[in-house]
């Protein structure tokens, strides 16, 4: 079983949120259709990045530093080319 850590981007906000799951493909459904409370009001959303882990600790180790300032420096130096097509 893998535990996926995922980054979404709100096309309303711009910015990234950032979680684990062990349904990828239900979880971003969840988030789509406004039935996850912390980013009902940013939708519309894309997925931007995800990792798969094969142990949860590991998922929940990444997510946060994911989530940090380092973490949020690092999801945009990996997708530069998604944030700045041209350069």
């Amino acid at each position: 079983m893998y535990y996926y850590v995922y980054v979404l981007l709100s096309q309303k906000d711009e910015l990234f949120y950032t979680g684990y799951t062990p349904d990828l493909k239900a979880r971003l459904s969840l988030h789509n259709t406004g039935r996850v409370a912390s980013t009902a009001n940013r939708r519309p959303l894309k997925l931007i990045d995800f990792e798969g882990c094969l142990h949860q600790q590991d998922a929940t180790r990444r997510e946060k530093y994911l989530k940090s300032g380092n973490g949020k420096v690092y999801i945009r130096s990996r997708l530069r080319h998604f944030f700045n097509p041209i350069g």
